[in-house]
């Protein structure tokens, strides 16, 4: 059932970052409900609920925060909840009744996980804000472009879900384990600006050591060395190259079918474009599964680019089972494996207008209160 079993989490139902920890913590067992908006049981998208893919494994349950009976519901879950998760602007919690004082004083034990772009203060807590704004302000997207070019958006891949999500589920981690030594809870603060600003710490280290260049596309990772960077194919698809070690490298020119003596050097600047012109001349001969059969299984570090449609497909990807199927769609496998206790995808996102009744039941409401609940229209009852 996963590692986190028997962890009970209030998920305050936002967009992405917030409901993807969540999604995280959830697959690995915890119990997990997403308390949505009553209006829809969803955030309005028009996808349709079986693709909002990060609410799955969990509960969800629509109720109507602007009622006190609504809040008083919410407040009680929470008060026999391990953890809450929320990603509203500061202080809007606070409005509805169930800021971190209110609920760790029901429940002292109690992980308040808050997940916000520019932090709970600061000159820009109030600020709108998204992931392309948080990695502006923290010198990752200064950084990552091509050489004379924009700096280039990564999706929204580093602020979100990088900087945001995996920290805030690092952090409420270890407040769990802190707060079942001393019984007490706090709250987690988690910044996307302030996890991103921790990702680039090598990054910041090599800067300082006069190691990395400003100038996008100049660097050995940045894409701005010949044997760190990608290659169009023949068949104008892409191979990426991050032959990065000496004996990778050696291996890499081997199976271009170059030889690494009558090569400018690896690691000289002023010819890294002359080096790249070379390369990318042998790419343009093969098709990309030419040379992936011919580098597979070797350390020369070149992979073929695949999209989205192809990498759940890839043979690598079948062989590991990195994706699975289900009900029609392809997802993600619970990530990361454990020998013992196996994260698991327990059900599909769930629709909150259906299952607000059974998931309050689940979390000890009493069944009269419920239906009183619904029929003044405080949380969602099931369609006619």
């Amino acid at each position: 059932m996963g590692p986190l079993q028997g962890v009970r989490i209030v998920e305050m139902s936002n967009i992405g970052p917030g409901p993807f920890c969540g999604m995280l913590l959830a697959d690995l067992g915890a119990e997990v409900v997403s308390v949505q908006r009553l209006s829809t049981g969803d955030l309005g998208f028009d996808i349709g609920l079986r693709y909002d893919l990060l609410n799955r494994s969990k509960q969800a349950a629509a109720v109507d925060l602007k009622s006190p009976e609504g809040v008083a519901v919410v407040r009680e879950m929470i008060a026999s909840a391990d953890m809450v998760i929320e990603g509203f602007r500061p202080g809007v919690m606070e409005r509805l009744g169930l800021g971190p004082e209110v609920c760790l004083a029901d429940n002292p034990r109690l992980v308040y996980g808050r997940m916000t772009g520019w932090g709970q203060d600061g000159p820009l807590a109030q600020m709108a804000g998204h992931d392309i704004n948080y990695i502006a302000m923290t010198g990752a997207l200064a950084a990552i472009g091509p050489k004379g070019g924009a700096p280039a958006v990564p999706l929204n891949l580093v602020g979100d879900f990088a900087g945001g999500s995996l920290y805030l589920a690092m952090g409420l981690l270890a407040a769990l384990v802190e707060a079942r030594q001393s019984g007490r809870g706090q709250v987690v603060d988690a910044a996307m600006v302030d996890g991103v600003a921790s990702m680039l710490t090598m990054h910041l280290g090599y800067r300082q050591a006069k190691f990395w260049n400003l100038d996008r596309g100049t660097n050995s990772v940045d894409g701005g060395s010949p044997w760190y960077t990608t290659y169009a194919t023949k068949d104008g698809r892409w191979m990426a190259v991050g032959a990065v070690e000496t004996r990778f490298y050696r291996e890499f020119v081997r199976i271009l079918g170059l030889d690494v003596a009558t090569l400018p050097g690896q690691h000289d600047h002023t010819r890294w474009d002359e080096l790249r012109t070379i390369f990318a001349t042998e790419f343009a001969k093969k098709t990309r599964d030419e040379w992936e059969l011919l580098f597979e299984g070797t350390d020369a570090c070149v992979s073929p680019v695949l999209d989205m449609d192809e990498a759940p497909h890839h043979r690598t990807a079948n062989a590991r089972g990195t994706f699975v199927q289900r009900d029609g769609l392809t997802e993600p496998a619970p990530a990361p494996r454990f020998s013992r206790t196996a994260a698991t995808i327990r059900n599909s996102p769930p629709d909150a207008r259906q299952t607000t009744a059974s998931t309050l039941s689940a979390w000890g409401i009493d069944p009269a209160r419920i239906a009183r609940l619904s029929a003044d229209g405080v949380i969602a009852a099931p369609d006619a």
